[in-house]
């Protein structure tokens, strides 16, 4: 028996059928009232319009625009680690494979989600496809995150379709036997050639991806801001690069701690070789994206420009400093690479899950210090300097769009078949 197996088994909690019910009626519960508060504030806000938040001339962009560019990065880089699955046959990683697909699915719809409250006017938010400007980066982006959105879709539709059909013909499972005869769309053939068809579009379907989302999705969500003439600290070409390898270090620690959680509620194993496998790869990505990030740091500090500098002085020694030396490095890096190379935490799923749960935290306070700090200094010179910090408005209704995004995800997991079973990535090579 593998070290793997070993670890497994000794991982098995069992919990019954109705335990599970009544946690997974909990959790509904409290994700539809936290959906309810949030819709609240998103109507006072529609209502009202921007006038009730924080935001301001000095600050346009907050808090939405940190969380919009937060979960394309994640989106993107669970996606890309799809692809070591399915385009590079790493079946080490094949059982978060169809996980992947997944989260990168629901996140771009909180995305785009966030875009939507921040629209001054929510009504016109299709005229970004109506109208096209080919100078416009915004205007490529949106069709970029279309075609991703369908591409994501069509690749997870391909890795469940024979599941979907076992589904459909199970009566005993009820809607979701319903649910997979629908969304089958009258596919019936589970030979094992077309199951290697099936592996042959989710390759191509990868690798047409990959340079969609690199450039299109979150390296062009980069290049929205780097493109900002008006900003010299995103005025950069590094941008979009930190953008991508940053979307690579959250993608793949919320897949480890979405993995993880959804076992350990479930009762099952947990996998801990892969896990640890996954672990490290996350560090190596978050490795780099710190030397990334020394290097963005160390050009804007010599350059000694003032605006530059005084972006730096708000980011490293003002009040919101908190953000970049707790969030950002103590929580969301020290700690992580102390856990993943320590003896003693790294044989533990429990500590590289809180690892990784604190890379993604790490990431989002990634996201707050490339928005805030660089508004709150003002590229013109006589303008007082802003200030800006979400308000109840904001918070409420971030709170209610993150947990629509987990209903979603939570009815997902709980009707799809995306669970997937040792030996299907190579059994189709």
């Amino acid at each position: 028996m593998s070290q793997s197996a070993v670890s497994e088994k000794c991982d098995t909690n069992h919990v019954s059928e109705a335990t599970l019910e009544k946690r997974f009626k909990l959790w509904m519960a409290a994700l539809i009232l936290a959906m309810f508060a949030g819709g609240g504030a998103i109507l006072y806000r529609a209502i009202e319009g921007l006038a009730v938040t924080n935001l301001s001339t000095f600050v346009p962009w907050g808090g939405w625009v940190a969380f919009y560019i937060f979960f394309v990065g994640l989106s993107a880089g669970a996606f890309l680690l799809s692809t070591l699955i399915f385009v590079f046959g790493m079946e080490q990683y094949e059982r978060v494979g169809r996980f992947a697909l997944f989260t990168a699915f629901i996140c771009m719809v909180v995305a785009l989600t966030f875009v939507l409250l921040d629209l001054g006017r929510m009504d016109r938010a299709f005229n970004a496809m109506a109208y096209w400007n080919i100078l416009s980066v915004l205007s490529w982006e949106v069709r970029f995150y279309l075609i991703y959105i369908l591409l994501l879709l069509t690749e997870l539709w391909f890795a469940m379709r024979i599941d979907l059909i076992k589904l459909s013909k199970d009566r005993s499972a009820g809607l979701k036997s319903k649910l997979a005869n629908i969304i089958r769309f009258g596919s019936e053939d589970t030979s094992e050639k077309s199951a290697k068809k099936d592996h042959s579009w989710m390759k191509i379907l990868g690798i047409i991806g990959i340079p969609i989302a690199i450039i299109g999705v979150h390296g062009g969500t980069g290049t929205l801001f780097a493109a900002v003439g008006a900003q010299p600290y995103w005025n950069t070409p590094l941008f979009p690069v930190i953008f991508v390898v940053s979307a690579l270090v959250s993608g793949t620690a919320l897949l480890i701690a979405m993995y993880v959680i959804q076992r350990k509620v479930r009762g099952k194993s947990v996998d801990l070789q892969m896990i640890k496998s996954l672990a490290l790869l996350m560090i190596f990505f978050l490795i780099i994206d710190l030397g990334l990030e020394f290097y963005e740091f160390l050009v804007a500090g010599l350059t000694m420009k003032p605006d530059k500098m005084a972006v730096l002085d708000v980011m490293f020694t003002s009040s919101m400093s908190w953000s970049f030396w707790g969030v950002q490095l103590f929580l969301g890096a020290v700690i992580p690479i102390y856990i993943v190379f320590s003896k003693r935490f790294n044989q533990s799923v429990k500590a590289l899950t809180v690892a990784a749960i604190l890379v993604v935290i790490g990431i989002i306070g990634v996201r707050f210090n490339i928005v805030v700090p660089t508004q709150v200094v003002q590229s013109m010179y006589g303008l007082p300097e802003g200030s800006y910090f979400p308000n109840w408005v904001e918070w409420l209704s971030s709170i209610g769009v993150v947990a629509m995004g987990l209903f979603l995800y939570s009815i997902g997991a709980k009707l799809l078949p995306l669970e997937t079973q040792e030996g299907d990535v190579e059994d189709y090579e």
